[in-house]
């Protein structure tokens, strides 16, 4: 039980990661549209939304 759960938190970080590096490959235009800004990225990254 105690690894399935590092395994979850540890898929949680990877995929939050990855979020990141995409959005942070936006413009700041393209960051408009979808209605965030550059500040907001980890926020809305670690929300997984």
């Amino acid at each position: 039980m105690f690894l399935s759960i590092i395994l979850a938190r540890f898929r949680q970080w990877r995929r939050s990661r990855e979020t990141v590096r995409q959005l942070s490959a936006l413009s700041d235009r393209e960051l408009l549209d979808i209605g965030i800004s550059r500040y907001d990225i980890a926020q809305v990254a670690r929300r997984g939304r």
